[in-house]
């Protein structure tokens, strides 16, 4: 049984990395070529039907790229397609989503406090956000808003923010967050898969059979591909956003991506204006510090505050001495004790767990002291720990936990 946790564990590694190492090919040639397409420049000696050129410098060699709208006039011998790099990603990012997700739902997918679900029937939304999800965004996309290209994409945004709070009645905030990151992932995709690639292989087939290809194949696509530009950074934010509770553990994590979705099309706008020569837009870097004051604040509100909120925040002082002194200690002690150890326990004894989560132990007063301002930041200022509140920590549990740890700051 040990050696099949230890491979399972291990295969858990191999999927994780293989979809960074994916996404990092895809990002990177998704932003290259996005930079490219908008650095382009007229020449006098272009070939018909080129709409533009570049030269560029790198690694020791110059290079001179072209671009065609529709097609050049006859097919080119060589002919390098871009898509393998987004199927890897999204393959191997919805094998990790069920691997955690799913399989490991009962910790990370359903909060049994919001919604009295069982476990299959949270999988079933999860795939179902997937799949309808994009649904109705493709039929958006094929309506008369194609000609209205802003107000689609306020609309998409006003979908996500519908989905995000819609989420966040069922699942933890984690799952929340990777959800809302899975769908817009699967959208991105979608659109390479469902939009882009077939549109560029009637193109190509035209060229073959000696057609004219038509336009509008490429109008279609790059459409989507607009999308899919300024989607990827707030993608990469809520796919790292289980790193941090203060963003998916606030009552707000939900309005919380929705200003991270602004800020990912302000950032985008300056590159993508830049990229351009279009000038130097500085009125985004305001527009996305106020975003994230936005999100600071968003993370702190609903939370019953207590004291000077330099001191809340303040990081571990003094010694695990003087921790375990504080009055309060030994109500906390008590509560990490029966809420906590299971898992954080040199032998911990919850099912599927072998090790202590990081390394953390929260077994002996000494370890609780050590892990004051983890214990106050995880279970006391946000609901990050228990995962799910499987253990059904309470309001005045974790009201004792923020009490204990602020007088330590006195």
């Amino acid at each position: 049984m040990f050696e099949l946790l230890m491979m399972w564990d291990w295969l858990g590694f191999a999927i994780r990395w293989l979809h960074v190492i994916t996404a990092i090919a895809w990002i990177g040639s998704s932003f290259y070529f996005i930079a490219l397409d908008l650095g382009l420049r007229k020449a006098p000696d272009l070939p018909v039907g080129a709409h533009g050129e570049e030269w560029q410098v790198h690694g020791g060699g110059f290079y001179h790229v072209r671009k065609y709208l529709v097609a050049p006039a006859e097919m080119p011998d060589h002919l390098t397609w871009f898509k393998w790099e987004s199927y890897s990603t999204w393959l191997s990012g919805f094998a990790l989503l069920m691997l955690v997700y799913w399989v490991g739902g009962e910790l990370y997918l359903i909060d049994q406090s919001k919604a009295d679900l069982a476990l299959w029937q949270g999988i079933l939304i999860s795939a179902a956000t997937l799949s309808i999800g994009w649904l109705v965004y493709d039929r958006l996309c094929k309506s008369g808003l194609a000609e209205r290209p802003t107000l689609l994409m306020v609309l998409l945004f006003v979908m996500l923010v519908a989905m995000g709070w819609g989420l966040n009645q069922v699942f933890t905030g984690r799952a929340m967050m990777l959800h809302l990151g899975a769908f817009t992932a699967t959208i991105m995709t979608a659109n390479v898969f469902f939009i882009i690639m077939p549109n560029q292989r009637i193109v190509v087939k035209d060229l073959q059979e000696g057609r004219t290809p038509d336009a509008k194949y490429g109008k279609i696509a790059k459409l989507r591909s607009t999308h899919n530009n300024y989607l990827t950074l707030p993608v990469v934010f809520l796919m790292l956003s289980n790193h941090y509770p203060l963003a998916f553990a606030s009552e707000y994590n939900w309005l919380i991506a929705a200003l991270v979705f602004l800020m990912g099309v302000t950032i985008r706008h300056y590159f993508n204006t830049r990229h351009a020569r279009g000038g130097n837009p500085t009125w985004t870097w305001l527009a996305t510090a106020l975003l994230f004051l936005g999100v600071i604040i968003l993370s702190s509100l609903g939370l019953e505050h207590e004291g000077d909120d330099a001191r809340e925040e303040a990081a571990l002082s003094g010694t695990a001495l003087a921790m375990a002194n504080t009055e309060g200690f030994e109500q906390v002690h008590e509560i990490v004790m029966g809420r906590c150890s299971m898992c954080h326990a040199r032998e911990p004894f919850w099912d599927g767990i072998r090790t202590a989560p990081k390394g953390v132990l929260l077994e002996t007063e000494g370890d609780v002291a050590r892990r004051a301002h983890e214990i106050y930041l995880q279970a006391g200022v946000t609901h990050a720990m228990p995962p799910a509140n499987v253990t059904y920590m309470e309001p005045e549990d974790r009201a004792a936990i923020r009490r204990w740890f602020r007088a330590t700051q006195m």
